[in-house]
């Protein structure tokens, strides 16, 4: 079965451009819905994938109808494949897993995806090594001990957190963890 699938990112947007594209492909089933491509938690999405069968097709007018990240694309497109069901684009015509050509495109295109995500990886590491190097730790600098102490004082005074946050220049969770760590140490 030909199942297509239609997005658009807000309510006031139209599906119409897509229903009558994913029809003309020989959809004989539609899913589509109003809401981000951003968000992982589509429901009409996850009912499509749901009920895919084995040799179904799933058409779309174009990627990033699936996702707007290509993380989530790829894990989009695997969720699919692993219910035995193939993925074609309509504007992106490379992507047709029906055909060998379009899972070997498919099969290079999440290599450089993975690549790129490895290189990205590498180089974090090379960079907070040559920080060590250096004497650089990273992570936030420790806040002065005289602004913890102070705003240590104004709390046990009876001050608000919010007046001490905003008298000492710190975050309400930099305050409870101050006081954590002297409840810890007492």
């Amino acid at each position: 079965m030909i199942i297509g699938y239609g997005r658009v990112s807000t309510a006031d947007q139209n599906l119409d451009r897509q229903i009558d594209a994913l029809e003309n492909s020989g959809a004989q089933k539609l899913f589509a819905e109003k809401i981000t491509g951003r968000k992982s938690d589509r429901p009409e999405l996850t009912k499509m994938i749901e009920q895919l069968r084995e040799g179904d097709v799933v058409v779309v007018s174009e990627l990033t109808r699936l996702s707007r990240s290509t993380k989530d694309l790829f894990a989009i497109v695997d969720l699919i494949q692993s219910k035995g069901a193939n993925i074609r684009s309509l504007k992106e015509t490379w992507l047709d897993t029906t055909t060998p050509h379009g899972a070997l495109m498919l099969t290079i295109f999440a290599g450089l995806s993975q690549f790129e995500a490895d290189l990205i990886a590498q180089r974090t590491r090379e960079g907070l090594a040559a920080a060590r190097s250096r004497g650089r730790l990273g992570g936030r600098p420790k806040t002065d001990g005289e602004k913890v102490a102070r705003a240590l004082k104004m709390y046990d005074g009876g001050f608000s957190v919010g007046e001490v946050c905003r008298s000492c220049g710190i975050s309400k969770s930099a305050l409870y963890n101050f006081i954590k760590e002297r409840n810890i140490l007492l």
